[in-house]
């Protein structure tokens, strides 16, 4: 069964097509300041996905975040045609609110082939069933606020379960490697590039979070925070309503910077994507 706030977020992203290679899409209606970046992540590979030859799925997308989306104001994501060969198809995205761009994707597409095959382990983790819920977890700490505590009670399209636990404010130092089991909450449908593009929307929820365990905080402290790029490579394939372990680390964090790479692992310890990461991690 298909969650309410799933539903919702599968309808966000059924594009509406506004010209050839145009599209428009929404942002939930919830009270936050900016649109969250796995959003747009997800919505301009949509985009991008439906100019493309569904035979050819995309194994790769790279993408800057230029400013912060309006949530009150649709975004328009504009597709740019820039190659389609023997093999492989470029597609480029701007996305833009009322004129000014926010947000630029690159992402290829390839006709499915065969060839050397290789990859790295899985970490060696507890499985999913012997882990809490992360919302139940939150929701039972002390220090949460009427607002932070409607805001972590509210329902989610994705259940997450951490294996180390993070908090929502500061927290004791640690290294900056960090396991967390996630899926959908429900089923969904058959369509593949739905799958990949719902694992772009999830993949910037935890990852800038990593650059700040060595160092004490979180993005709920007094930090400034924000996604500068995001790059994902899709492997091989998956669900993303079955358990997928998402392996994370931050080798380095300078220049009010914080560097984050992630690796996706289904529970059988199959690599089906990659990911990286640099944000903005400054104190207030």
């Amino acid at each position: 069964m298909t969650s309410t706030a799933l539903s919702r977020l599968l309808a966000l992203l059924d594009l509406e097509k506004t010209v050839d290679n145009g599209f428009r899409g929404l942002s939930p209606a919830e009270p936050v300041q900016r649109v969250f970046g796995g959003q747009v992540l997800a919505q301009a590979l949509v985009a991008a996905t439906r100019t493309v030859d569904p035979e050819r799925p995309c194994h790769s997308f790279h993408a800057y975040f230029l400013r912060p989306g309006d949530p009150l104001v649709p975004i328009d994501y504009s597709v740019e045609g820039s190659r389609d060969g023997g093999s492989f198809s470029v597609r480029r995205v701007a996305a833009s609110q009322q004129g000014p761009p926010i947000f630029t994707l690159a992402s290829s597409f390839q006709r499915t082939q065969t060839g050397f095959d290789h990859q790295s382990q899985m970490p060696v983790v507890p499985e999913p069933e012997s882990l809490e819920d992360d919302q139940q977890v939150l929701l039972r700490d002390p220090a949460l606020t009427p607002g932070m505590r409607d805001w972590v009670a509210r329902e989610r399209p994705f259940e997450t379960r951490s294996v180390l636990g993070r908090g929502l404010g500061d927290r004791p130092a640690r290294p900056a490697v960090d396991h967390i089991w996630l899926k959908t909450r429900g089923s969904l449908p058959d369509d593949l590039s739905i799958h990949r593009a719902l694992l772009a929307f999830v993949s910037d929820m935890s990852l800038l979070d990593t650059a700040l365990l060595p160092h004490g905080k979180s993005i709920f402290s007094c930090v400034q925070v924000a996604s500068l790029d995001h790059a994902m490579w899709f492997h091989r394939p998956f669900r993303a309503d079955t358990w997928l372990l998402y392996a994370q680390d931050s080798p380095s964090a300078s220049g009010a910077r914080g560097f984050n790479r992630g690796a996706i692992y289904t529970r059988d310890g199959t690599l089906v994507a990659s990911v990286a990461q640099e944000g903005l991690i400054r104190p207030r």
